[in-house]
C-alpha cells in the first residue's frame, strides 16, 4: 500500500490547501464575522485573531483573503453600505428626486439594526482613529456621494458631495450616537421630507 501523497507546504500568510478550497463562502463568513466583531468591540479592541475565531477559520486565512486589519475593516463596513448596488439605484432615474432617494437610502441603512451597528462603530471610531475616518471618507464620500455628484454633471461635484456628506453624517451623529431629541425619535419619513430638498439643492442646483 503506497503512502499518501504529501501535502504541499504553504508559504507565510497563506492558508492550508483545505482551507483555501472553502472558497467564496468562507470569505463571506469572515466578512460577516468581522462586521459583528467591529460593531460589538470597535476598531481598536477588535483583532484579526478574534475575527478568525468567530468565523471558525485560521487567522492566516483572514490575512490571505483580506490582507491587513484595516482592509478587513473596510470590507466589513462596505457590506453594510453596498456602494456597487446603491449608486446605480440613486442616479438611475436622473436628477429629479435624487435628494429624496439619497436621504431615503442613508436613513434606511441607519434604521436597519443589522447595518446600523457597524456604522455606529465607524462613526465612533472615526472621531479618534484615523483608519476609521479614512474608511468613512472612502466609502461614504468617494464610493457613493462623489460618484453620484459626478454623474449629474454639475460644477464642483466633490465640494457638493462633501456638503451632502456633512449634512447626513451630522444627522447620524445627533440621531443615533448622541441621540438628541426630538431628532432621535422622529419618524424617518419626516426627516426625509425635510432633508431631501437640501440634498437636492446641494447636488443639482447650478
Amino acid at each position: 500500500m503506497s503512502a499518501p501523497a504529501e501535502r504541499p507546504r504553504r508559504g507565510p500568510g497563506r492558508p492550508r490547501q483545505d482551507e483555501a478550497e472553502e472558497g467564496p463562502g468562507t470569505q463571506e463568513r469572515i466578512r460577516l464575522a468581522a462586521r459583528a466583531e467591529f460593531a460589538a468591540r470597535g476598531y481598536d479592541k477588535t483583532s484579526v485573531r478574534g475575527i478568525a475565531k468567530a468565523a471558525g477559520v485560521d487567522p492566516a486565512l483572514v490575512h490571505h483573503y483580506f490582507g491587513s486589519k484595516d482592509d478587513l475593516f473596510a470590507a466589513a463596513i462596505e457590506l453594510s453600505i453596498e456602494p456597487a448596488l446603491v449608486v446605480p439605484a440613486i442616479i438611475g432615474e436622473g436628477p429629479a428626486g435624487i435628494g429624496e432617494r439619497l436621504a431615503r437610502y442613508f436613513l434606511g441603512i441607519w434604521e436597519n439594526p443589522v447595518t446600523r451597528a457597524p456604522l455606529l462603530a465607524v462613526i465612533r471610531s472615526a472621531l479618534t482613529h484615523e483608519v476609521a475616518a479614512k474608511v468613512l471618507r472612502r466609502l461614504i464620500l468617494r464610493r457613493v456621494l462623489e460618484r453620484v455628484a459626478a454623474d449629474l454633471d454639475v460644477p464642483d461635484p466633490t465640494f457638493r458631495a462633501e456638503l451632502a456628506a456633512s449634512h447626513m453624517i451630522g444627522i447620524a451623529l445627533l440621531r443615533y450616537v448622541v441621540q438628541v431629541e426630538p431628532l432621535a425619535s422622529a419618524d424617518p419619513e419626516d426627516i426625509v421630507a425635510l432633508v431631501a430638498p437640501t440634498l437636492q439643492r446641494y447636488l443639482t442646483q447650478e
